[in-house]
């Protein structure tokens, strides 16, 4: 593991974060918030189960009223060991209770209230079949942009999530390509993650040759072979924030098509990072990227979404796509990551994590763009 340990948060940093998320619901026509555990139970009181089961876990946030976790009784012990109890309210239920009349009793029984997207259905089921008059609307939709704005000590979590990726794709370069399988190269992606301080690894994508021009391949048993265009795509979770980056490098010397597709991707790359600024679109990520590739004729191969954001979480919002009018902010922090695919031949994906700055954007991953010739 590289670096030093980062500061923990604090109870207050937690309180601070329920709060802004209680007004952020009040500002919306929310009553409230329930949170089951997820994501979003992670980053605004520090809390994960221990064991995530049909029994209710929920954290209600209204607006103007302390926060309350509504836990089953065998779990409150570790609910009282997390870093935010001492500013939250433990509700327990034993097995004999109904969890849903417990937190019932917490909630204007014809609110409409946000609740987190991986809450369960039979729990959603069970508050609404106990207050009919409710309504709900998922987070995702009601407050998209809820963890999309990081703090100082956010955007150092997720720079050194950056630079341990960036770490890995050092080492992974050095490594033999050819004759070894995806997943054998893939073992190596995740044992250099780990190295590098990553707690959990979510991904990685090794497509080589045709493999390349699926985006979400992952890993086969195909063995890689000498002239094999292979995109790398690799990253998790280090002190609980996210890391992503690609590159795509080549076995040997790439053709002159090769290369041509590679510095399209790259100039691509570049002109969706130089649209990075406050007040811009998202969406003028997206049009400045793909702009780059139409041009160079391979509009139809670029088949994705330029970038999505990053957090506690390697996929949230805001995502940069045409249509997402949100505008930037500093301290949001997302991939770009335009791709051209070309299909049964290999594909090309070029990813950094950015953050917007006061007066444009800072890159998180710093590895080079240029080709990179393996063995």
């Amino acid at each position: 593991m590289t670096g030093s340990t980062p500061a923990p948060f604090t109870a207050d940093d937690y309180r601070a974060r329920m709060e802004r998320a209680a007004r952020s619901a009040a500002d919306a026509g929310l009553a409230g918030l329930l949170v089951a555990p997820g994501p979003d139970m992670v980053w605004l009181t520090g809390y994960t189960p221990t064991a995530v089961t049909e029994r209710l876990t929920v954290l209600v946030l209204i607006p103007g009223r302390d926060p309350v976790l509504v836990v089953p009784t065998l779990e409150a012990p570790d609910a009282e060991g997390s870093p935010a109890a001492s500013v939250i309210t433990l509700r327990d239920w034993t097995d004999a209770k109904d969890p849903y009349a417990v937190t019932a009793a917490l909630l204007d029984d014809h609110g409409r209230l946000g609740i987190s997207d991986n809450t369960w259905a039979m729990h959603l089921l069970g508050l609404q079949r106990t207050l009919p008059g409710t309504s709900y609307a998922a987070l995702t939709d009601a407050l998209p942009m809820l963890r999309a704005v990081k703090d100082a000590s956010e955007l150092e979590l997720l720079a050194a999530a950056g630079a341990a990726a960036d770490q890995t794709f050092e080492e992974i370069r050095k490594v033999p390509f050819a004759g070894r399988r995806e997943s054998d190269v893939g073992h190596d992606l995740a044992g250099l993650l780990r190295r590098f301080g990553h707690s959990q690894v979510d991904f990685t994508i090794v497509g080589s040759g045709p493999n390349g021009a699926n985006p979400h391949h992952e890993v086969g048993d195909r063995v890689i072979q000498p002239g094999d265009m292979v995109v790398l795509d690799f990253g998790g979770l280090k002190d609980g924030y996210g890391s992503d980056t690609t590159r795509t490098v080549h076995v040997g010397e790439p053709t002159e098509e090769e290369r041509r597709v590679h510095d399209v991707v790259r100039a691509a790359q570049e002109a969706g990072f130089r649209a990075v600024r406050p007040g811009a679109a998202c969406q003028e990520v997206d049009r400045a990227a793909r702009a780059v590739i139409a041009d160079a004729g391979y509009g139809e191969y670029f088949i994705h979404r330029t970038g999505h954001g990053i957090g506690v979480t390697t996929h949230e919002p805001p995502y940069m796509i045409e249509g997402e009018e949100q505008p930037l902010v500093p301290g949001m922090c997302f991939s770009v990551e335009p791709g051209v695919y070309l299909p049964g031949r290999f594909g090309v994906r070029i990813e950094d994590i950015v953050t917007v700055t006061a007066d444009g954007g800072r890159r998180l991953n710093n590895t080079t763009r240029e080709m990179v010739i393996v063995d």
